[in-house]
């Protein structure tokens, strides 16, 4: 990483009275990432704190809707955490009215190494992983408005992410996908029975979940379907790294998955700007 980022990090922007996020900085678009536009929608980073609290409302909004998630965040109404404040956070807007629909925060090495640890580390033990490749960004709280999950938001998210790493020269990412278990499990685990058998990353990097599913007591659906972003993560050439973890809080099955840009589907790749 630059010198120049570096500092851009260590920016220090005070956030309004009474809220948790004590430090965050706005990252320059100008330099680092200019709008993607795609139909009637934008991405880009978050470039204020005002941003940064809309997306932590969409995510409040939709995480409590279908997960029915608990939240220890002060502020009512918002999703927030500890690791916001050292992220970078895409938001997704309509282009017409700037409402943001969608978003996913972005953790870099320099930034995991400043809080002391990735978000995957408070619910997997990852040391195969950190042994092979001690260089990763993290995504984490993805989340699209139930209205426009129609494929192009999430396409310019994931153009957007790759633009990142492309630019910064990063290799591989981390992220946990959720799946609810407001089900009892049911769908969690007839998942992890057919990413089993055909999606695993290789046993060399192999993550065990800190509070696993009793998996042999749930009983599975006849047929399911894959949620649509872990579909996205499997179509362009992430694999599951284990187990799913139970995370009480967000009452969700969490399963971690890995992308090496290398091996990414090729047809992405070139729509991503990669190849």
């Amino acid at each position: 990483m630059s010198e120049l980022a570096i500092q851009r990090y260590l920016k220090q922007t005070r956030a309004p009275e009474g809220t948790k996020v004590p430090l965050w900085a706005a990252p320059d678009n100008k330099v680092y990432f200019p709008a993607v536009e795609g139909a009637n929608y934008q991405v880009t980073l978050a470039q204020s704190i005002d941003d940064l609290r809309d997306a932590q409302r969409l995510r409040f909004s939709v995480f409590q809707s279908e997960y029915g998630a608990v939240f220890s965040s002060s502020a009512a109404g918002i999703d927030e955490d500890e690791f916001d404040a050292y992220c970078d956070h895409l938001i997704v807007r309509l282009a017409q009215t700037q409402e943001i629909v969608g978003t996913y925060r972005i953790l870099t090495p320099y930034q995991a190494k400043r809080i002391g640890r990735y978000y995957s580390q408070s619910e997997f033990f990852m040391p195969r992983i950190e042994r092979h490749i001690p260089d990763l960004i993290e995504l984490g709280r993805s989340c699209v408005h139930p209205e426009h999950r129609n494929g192009v938001v999430i396409m310019l998210l994931w153009s957007a992410i790759a633009r990142f790493m492309k630019h910064h020269g990063y290799q591989h990412l981390i992220g946990c996908a959720s799946v609810s278990m407001r089900d009892g499990g049911a769908l969690a685990a007839s998942l992890w029975d057919q990413f089993r058998q055909e999606s695993m990353v290789d046993p060399m990097l192999e993550a065990f979940p800190k509070h696993p599913l009793q998996l042999d007591e749930i009983e599975r659906l006849d047929a399911v379907e894959v949620p649509p972003l872990i579909r996205g993560y499997l179509r362009i050439g992430a694999r599951i790294c284990g187990e799913p973890n139970w995370d009480p809080d967000f009452n969700s099955a969490d399963f971690l998955m890995l992308l090496d840009l290398q091996k990414i589907d090729p047809r992405y790749g070139k729509h991503f700007g990669l190849i």
